[in-house]
């Protein structure tokens, strides 16, 4: 495994652990996040928990990842299909850049 995919895999371990904080609910702790996972039609995520999540992002990576910045330049067909894995490589190519 190439050191990119080492630092995508924990990424998504750490996100995966934050969505899971920000829902809260039983079933999303059992079922299995991937880089394919749709925040909405999986996850059921709302506005509020993308804030949420958002605001844990920041505290975990700091402001190199403008979560809400990267979002906003999205429509909002590009919000409702966002996968996991786009939040990972966004997280990813922030940190590559520094």
């Amino acid at each position: 495994m190439s050191t990119l995919e080492e630092n995508k895999a924990t990424i998504l371990a750490d996100i995966t652990a934050m969505i899971e904080e920000v829902i809260g609910e039983e079933w999303v702790r059992e079922t299995p996040i991937t880089m394919e996972t749709s925040f909405v039609a999986d996850l059921e995520v709302e506005s509020i928990e993308l804030v949420a999540l958002s605001e844990k992002i920041q505290a975990r990576y700091g402001e190199a990842v403008d979560f809400p910045s990267w979002l906003s330049g999205m429509e909002l067909e590009e919000i409702i299909a966002l996968t996991v894995g786009q939040l990972v490589d966004y997280v990813a190519a922030c940190q590559s850049s520094r």
